[in-house]
């Protein structure tokens, strides 16, 4: 049978705390797979932010969501994941059910183009001020390319400092592969 993938695992545990009607952000829309999942899910009352540096990513999004049926809940924005909570309207703010980060490059793209660690610590911390409480945030970490361990590591450091009355966090990775991506999640307290 096997294991969930870090991917499958991350759209599952998101799963079980959004649903429909609820405002949820993909910090790096990337290809859009995760844009779609969280479409889905939050269906036509709810919004999804989708946030990516590259317009290609965007287009490769909106292409995924309109051979989906199209989804126009979803607002794709050029913008830098970090600047997310000044793109988020007012009324999420502090109400966002989840946030998912899939890091690393696009790819088929140019692999320069990277997530950054000072950026992607930035939107983590912004995320934790955008989630509701019981909220998810998910971070799927590829330290296998250029650069990917080095935020893998200031990720890793990051979540360890997370004080305990902000948040819950778990890791799921396969030990057997120091390079395999793997996933940190955190779950916002319920109460602050």
């Amino acid at each position: 049978m096997g294991f969930l993938s870090v991917l499958s695992m991350a759209h599952k545990w998101t799963s079980e705390r959004a649903g429909s009607g609820d405002a949820v952000i993909d910090a790096t829309a990337g290809g859009g797979v995760d844009t779609l999942a969280l479409a889905e899910l939050v269906g036509s009352k709810g919004i999804v932010y989708a946030f990516d540096i590259q317009q290609s990513a965007l287009d490769r999004t909106r292409e995924r969501l309109e051979a989906a049926g199209g989804l126009p809940q979803v607002q794709l924005l050029l913008q830098d994941h970090a600047g997310m909570a000044n793109a988020v309207a007012p009324e999420h703010v502090g109400q966002i059910a989840a946030i998912m980060f899939n890091l690393g490059y696009l790819p088929g793209s140019d692999q320069s183009i990277v997530t950054q660690p000072e950026s992607t610590i930035e939107a983590l911390q912004a995320a934790m001020g955008l989630l509701r409480p019981g909220g998810i945030l998910t971070c799927v970490l590829y330290p296998g390319h250029p650069g990917g361990d080095l935020e893998a590591a200031a990720v890793d450091e990051w979540t360890a400092g997370l004080p305990q009355s902000l948040g819950q966090a778990v890791l799921y990775r396969q030990p057997q592969r120091s390079a395999a991506p793997y996933l940190i999640a955190v779950e916002k307290r319920k109460t602050v």
